[in-house]
């Protein structure tokens, strides 16, 4: 009956971690669509055309600034009083400033007010996507099966892709069904209002699962760290700074494709809007396989292995993006989008379960989701900025070598974080302090609190 109950719970979880990144996803992505498509001219009206992209996209990066602060704040509490609960605050901060910003008067209408208050309200939603990662990323390899901790882990992941699908597709029908007018005067609060309605079905889903195993052995071991960051900053600083530069490329590629190269095609290349959305979502279903199965197969020959073969295989094909782009074919760029993702989840699946694996279950939740955040502004805060000067200033084929250096420098991180890991965890118990690290992880080889 306990390995019943004990099951239930596991597709519980599973489905929630799934559910709620998704949310959260969807809250975040719809931004960096609306920052690629109109924001430039509702509150950045008078800067030059160019320079107002940049404007717009310098807000997007303010999300990816904030996120850092948000897994101190949430990882703090995470680690002291428990998963379930800051799933739980993220959820609604990232909630409710994603339904402000739909709320929120133009340039027109309160003049420079306008793009402050979205700067703040973007900063907001960093904070609460900051602290979501960690905790479902926890919640869902603290409560896997044995062995099975990858294709867990990669649930969190795989939530990116459906919230990337669901608000592009939601872009895409109002594309199709309102003028350009009607588009940049209200249409695009839609997409921010309707995350109300989400916010409650995650809510639900949330506050339906247990607090985890592995916590809860700290708790009744009492071994909870008085100021969580303080012990990983004295004692995994490298797992953080190692573990956040070995992801940041799965934000530049997706990134680079999902809102600068939304943003290329529709306003260089002069591509309907609505084509390009939808050969973004066609490229993202690409991702999320990608995702799930470069997770499943970390549990089987290791996630830094998996992890690196798509690294280098991100070095080679980043040459081939932006001359495919510049073909103006529907196909080849779908095929182009549709790689570059696929690439990009080879990475992002293992990095579930490989983050957490590099700390300890009383710092983990802040260990983990500092190291994801910092990926955030190593990659994806300044990746549209860095591909919009690269192309004006170089063309678009120089964009290929920033993407190739990126990949390389994950190549690396990875390669020193796996010198130094020990080779038995995989057999080990994940929910012991005691226990060695699985294939991919550091914690037991490098310093702990």
């Amino acid at each position: 009956m306990m390995v019943e109950t004990d099951k239930a719970m596991q597709r519980r979880v599973a489905i929630a971690s799934l559910i709620g990144t998704t949310i959260e996803f969807y809250d975040f992505y719809i931004y960096g669509i609306a920052a690629a498509l109109v924001f430039n001219g509702i509150f950045f009206p008078s800067l030059d055309p160019a320079v107002g992209m940049i404007a717009a996209f310098a807000t997007f990066a303010v999300g990816f600034v904030a996120r850092p602060l948000g897994a101190i704040v949430f990882g703090h509490y995470g680690d002291r009083i428990g998963r379930k609960a800051m799933l739980v605050a993220s959820l609604l901060t990232m909630g409710a400033a994603t339904v402000l910003i739909g709320l929120l008067p133009t340039y027109e209408s309160i003049g420079i007010a306008a793009p402050i208050l979205l700067c703040l309200l973007r900063f907001l939603q960093g904070i609460g996507l900051g602290g979501e990662w960690g905790g479902a990323a926890l919640v869902a390899t603290e409560f896997a099966p044995k062995k099975r901790r990858g294709l867990f882990g990669s649930l969190p992941q795989l939530g990116s892709a459906p919230g990337f699908l669901l608000s592009n597709g939601i872009f895409l029908c109002l594309s199709l069904l309102l003028t350009d007018e009607q588009f940049s005067a209200w249409g695009w609060r839609i997409p921010f209002l309707l995350s109300t309605v989400l916010i409650i079905f995650g809510l639900y889903i949330r506050l339906s699962i247990a607090e985890t195993p592995v916590f809860q052995r700290v708790l009744d071991k009492e071994t909870q760290s008085s100021v969580p960051i303080v012990s990983v900053l004295k004692s995994n600083s490298l797992q953080v700074i190692l573990g956040g530069m070995s992801t940041a490329i799965t934000y530049v590629l997706f990134f680079t494709t999902g809102t600068f190269g939304l943003s290329y095609g529709v306003k260089t290349l002069g591509i309907e809007r609505s084509q390009m959305l939808s050969l973004t979502i066609v490229a993202v279903i690409a991702m999320a396989v990608s995702t799930l199965v470069c997770g499943m197969l970390g549990d089987r020959f290791g996630r830094p292995r998996v992890i690196m073969i798509s690294g280098v295989v991100a070095i080679i094909w980043s040459f081939f993006f932006f001359p495919m782009l510049d073909t103006r074919e529907p196909v080849l760029i779908a095929a182009a989008f549709s790689i570059t993702l696929a690439v990009m989840g080879g990475i992002y699946g293992p990095m579930g379960a490989f983050l957490p694996e590099l700390f300890k279950p009383s710092v983990r939740y802040t260990g983990a989701a500092l190291a994801y955040s910092l990926g955030g502004i190593f990659g994806g805060a300044l990746a549209p900025i860095i591909a919009t000067d690269l192309a004006a200033t170089f063309g678009s084929h120089s964009i290929g070598y920033y993407l190739a250096a990126m990949a390389l420098a994950s190549i690396v991180c990875v390669v020193i974080l796996r010198g130094r890991m020990p080779t038995n965890f995989a057999e080990e118990d994940y929910s012991t302090e005691t226990a060695s690290n699985p294939a991919g992880s550091v914690r037991a080889a490098l310093p702990a609190n």
